[in-house]
Parts: C-alpha cells; sequence; structure tokens
C-alpha cells in the first residue's frame, strides 16, 4: 500500500517548500504589521504586502488598485453582495445565476433574494452543460462560474460577456474564477468583468487569503468599517475613506498568507497542468462497465459516479487505502440536480502527482467497484 496519494488538487494544492520556507523566514525574522508602522521593520513588510499585490494584479491583467485581498472566495461573494446593497440602495436587483454555480458564489445571492432583497433568474445550459450564450436572459447582476468545480470545463469568459455588455452595458458581472485560475490565464481586462474572485489555497498558497478583484473601485462603498480604511473623521456625517484597496481591507491584513501568494503563483506557473494524467484516467475508467463518467476526456479533472455503491463508500474504502480524493456533491448542489444524483467521485491531480500515483489510483478503484 502506498503512503500516501492525494489526488484532491481541486479542493486544495499541497503547499510548495518554496512557499512554507517564505511564511516561515516572515514569521521569525521579518514581522511587523502593516500600514501601521514606520520603522524600517513595518516598512519592510509594507513593501512585501505591495510586491506581492503587485503580483497578483500581474498574474490576472489588473493594476494593483484593483486587488483586494479577502480571506478566500466564499468571502469575496459575501462581500460582494454588500458592497452592491450599500451602493445601490431601495433597488431589487435581477440576478442571473446557472446550475454551474458553487454554493459560496450563488447562496449569498439567493439569501438575498429570499429576504426581498433582488430577484433570482437562471442562465440555461446547453446540450454540454456549458452556459448557452444564445439564450442568456436580462439581468442586471451577473454570476458566471468561469470553471464547474464537477464539470472541470473552461467558460467561454470573453463570449459570455460580450453577449451580457451587448445586452445590458451597465451589468455588474461577477465571475468565480477559483477553479478556473487553476488552468486557464485571467486577463480581467479582456473578460470586462466587474469583480473577479479565487481563493489562494487553489493555486498553492495558504488558507485564509483570496483575491477580490474590483474593476471600478470608486463607484462601489465600503462594506467593513475600522483601522487602516479610514483617512480621516470629521464627525459621523463627514468620514473619508482611504482609496482602493485600503477602503476595502478593513483591520489587519493575513500578512504572512499575502506574502506567501507569489510564491504560489509561481509554482502555479511552473506546472504543465497534468493534462496527461487526467487523459490516462478517462481513459481507464471508461472501460468499466460499473461506472458512469461525468466528465469529458478534455476536462480538467475526473468526476464519475459508481452504479454499484454509494459514492461515500467507494470514498470511505479508498481513503482506507491512503487515496485522498472528494466525494459528496461538491458544494455544487445545482449541477448535481440537473444530472439527477445525490453526489459524485471526483479526482484531480497537483505538481506533485505522478503517472505511478494515478495508476495506483486506477487500480484500487477497478477492484472496489468491479
Amino acid at each position: 500500500m502506498k503512503e500516501f496519494v492525494y489526488v484532491d488538487a481541486a479542493a486544495s494544492w499541497l503547499k510548495p517548500q518554496s512557499l512554507i520556507e517564505s511564511e516561515v523566514d516572515f514569521l521569525a525574522n521579518k514581522y511587523a504589521n502593516a500600514g501601521r508602522g514606520i520603522c524600517a521593520r513595518a516598512g519592510e513588510v509594507d513593501a512585501l504586502v505591495l510586491d506581492a499585490r503587485k503580483s497578483v494584479a500581474d498574474f490576472i491583467g489588473a493594476d494593483k488598485e484593483n486587488v483586494v485581498f479577502t480571506s478566500g472566495t466564499t468571502d469575496a461573494f459575501n462581500r460582494i453582495v454588500n458592497i452592491i446593497k450599500n451602493t445601490i440602495k431601495n433597488t431589487c436587483p435581477i440576478v442571473a445565476v446557472s446550475d454551474l454555480d458553487h454554493h459560496s458564489a450563488r447562496l449569498p445571492f439567493e439569501m438575498l433574494a429570499k429576504n426581498g432583497g433582488c430577484k433570482i433568474v437562471e442562465m440555461p445550459l446547453d446540450s454540454n452543460l456549458n452556459i448557452d450564450i444564445s439564450v442568456i436572459p436580462n439581468a442586471d447582476v451577473y454570476i458566471v462560474t468561469a470553471m464547474s468545480n464537477v464539470l472541470g470545463v473552461a467558460q467561454d469568459m470573453t463570449a459570455i460577456t460580450n453577449v451580457i455588455r451587448n445586452k445590458n452595458k451597465d451589468a455588474i458581472i461577477i465571475v468565480d474564477a477559483a477553479q478556473y485560475v487553476v488552468h486557464n490565464k485571467i486577463d480581467v481586462k479582456r473578460f470586462d468583468c466587474d469583480f473577479l474572485c479565487f481563493s489562494g489555497h487553489k493555486i498553492g498558497s495558504d488558507t485564509g487569503i483570496g483575491v477580490m478583484y474590483i474593476k471600478s473601485p470608486d463607484i462601489w462603498k465600503a462594506d467593513k468599517f475600522g483601522g487602516g480604511m479610514v483617512n480621516r473623521i470629521i464627525d459621523l456625517e463627514n468620514i473619508i475613506f482611504n482609496k482602493s484597496p485600503e477602503k476595502f481591507e478593513a483591520g489587519t491584513l493575513p500578512l504572512t498568507q499575502i506574502i506567501g501568494l507569489p510564491y504560489a503563483i509561481k509554482y502555479l506557473s511552473n506546472w504543465n497542468g497534468g493534462h496527461d494524467l487526467i487523459e490516462y484516467m478517462y481513459d481507464e475508467l471508461s472501460k468499466i462497465d460499473s461506472i458512469k463518467l461525468l466528465t469529458s476526456r478534455d476536462s480538467c479533472m475526473i468526476s464519475f459516479v459508481p452504479l454499484n455503491m454509494h459514492v461515500l463508500d467507494l470514498g470511505a474504502m479508498l481513503g482506507a487505502r491512503n487515496i485522498c480524493l472528494r466525494v459528496g456533491n461538491m458544494c455544487a448542489s445545482w449541477i448535481h440536480k440537473r444530472l439527477d444524483i445525490d453526489g459524485s467521485v471526483r479526482i484531480s491531480v497537483g505538481p506533485w502527482n505522478t503517472m505511478d500515483d494515478v495508476k495506483y489510483v486506477i487500480e484500487n478503484i477497478k477492484n472496489l467497484v468491479k
């Protein structure tokens, strides 16, 4: 039995040694708070944060003023709901969603709709379960899941946003790039989106750090209040806030995680995507009659359903063989309902995986589902 095979990269990446060493060095030798001191050490931390922000901006084709640090994609989407509510008051916008959406992207708006704060409409999917750009509905806000965490296929972001802009040039477009960021180049200017979010731990960074891109930060009101985002308080009617990104970063930042981000970005940029491993697994699993594949050969992950046992049972038995993968509804209930299944099994690979790893996974799946 292998000691450990981790094929759950779509849930969270393992951490590169360079990132671990950078964070340890920061904590041991360089730590100070950011944006609050005038000593040399505090200045060095400010410079490290600025460098990290610039690395992220370059990574997604943005300017550093548009990059806001969050605790992750879930935090970002919840914040976006509040940013929109704080800015566009006394309105009930129409919000377009799709069955590709992760709970994190859609539920905050569903809860807003439940309380009468917006109305939900659906963007239909085509026969290949991609967003059907021929029937995109009219809406004020669009949530676009750039890649499903179940199906692993990149959406045509430029085509989708072009259609949306042609329908409503003032629409608010919000992109969930949590899975897309791992496998495809992000260009926020080409996407022409108003917000875009992803989590650091999806690309090998630490947990507790995420990125929220805001296209036009000056037009949006802050959703959090506290230290670091206030320039001056004259009185409660005259509060002057800092410019973006500080305007949206109240309180002490997750400095250690931020300092590690550039190392995660570099780690990701040196990876070939693991397509050879995915294609091998797809070909092998397609030979098993007791498995229904949900993904295509060119997907960025493998999702399937065992026909003769529950997905949780298969996951537990594979776990007992030191194989770590994902089973369940992947926090993506809508696509599972669309597929008329309760849950699925997902295999996803990262730079640490080898052909020997995936052969071991396939061998054990074959033995368990036969």
